[in-house]
């Protein structure tokens, strides 16, 4: 994502944007949003040090664990944890630039759609964080097709 905002010139993308990889070249393209259209591009995938951090005792499910666990599916290694596309995450910006995590305003039954630019391998986590109030402390299973 710290790739697609200076293309797309915002934090959230809308509508028609196009999405980058880290050596900036073309990956998505944003087509359709029947959501609020409220995502987020700032907040790292969850860990386990994240969880550490809230106070949460012994394992805790995550996104970071969830995409190395795909990949490793595929017989893959990334060599990082990319920045993820929060889609429907609600994290808004205060005027003195304090960020808050707050509930999606995404209703069940809103998707996305994106058009792949590349040959492209992606990885969908539902987002496991039920600490925080960005899933309404109670997160729920999330679907995706490729057409």
């Amino acid at each position: 994502m710290e790739h697609t905002r200076p293309h797309i010139g915002r934090i959230i993308p809308k509508i028609g944007d196009i999405m980058y990889t880290n050596k900036r070249r073309p990956i998505l393209t944003f087509i359709e949003d029947s959501s609020p259209g409220i995502h987020d591009t700032i907040i790292a995938a969850c860990d386990r040090y994240r969880y550490k951090f809230l106070n949460y005792n012994g394992y805790h499910d995550n996104c970071t664990d969830n995409l190395y666990a795909a990949m490793a599916e595929l017989g893959l290694t990334p060599p990082e944890c990319p920045s993820p596309f929060n889609m429907w995450m609600n994290i808004p910006i205060a005027q003195d630039g304090r960020i808050q995590f707050l509930a999606t305003v995404a209703k069940p039954g809103d998707y996305v759609l994106f058009r792949a630019e590349m040959n492209t391998i992606m990885a969908f986590s539902a987002c496991p964080q039920d600490i925080l109030p960005i899933n309404d402390r109670k997160p729920v299973e999330c679907h995706f097709q490729v057409i």
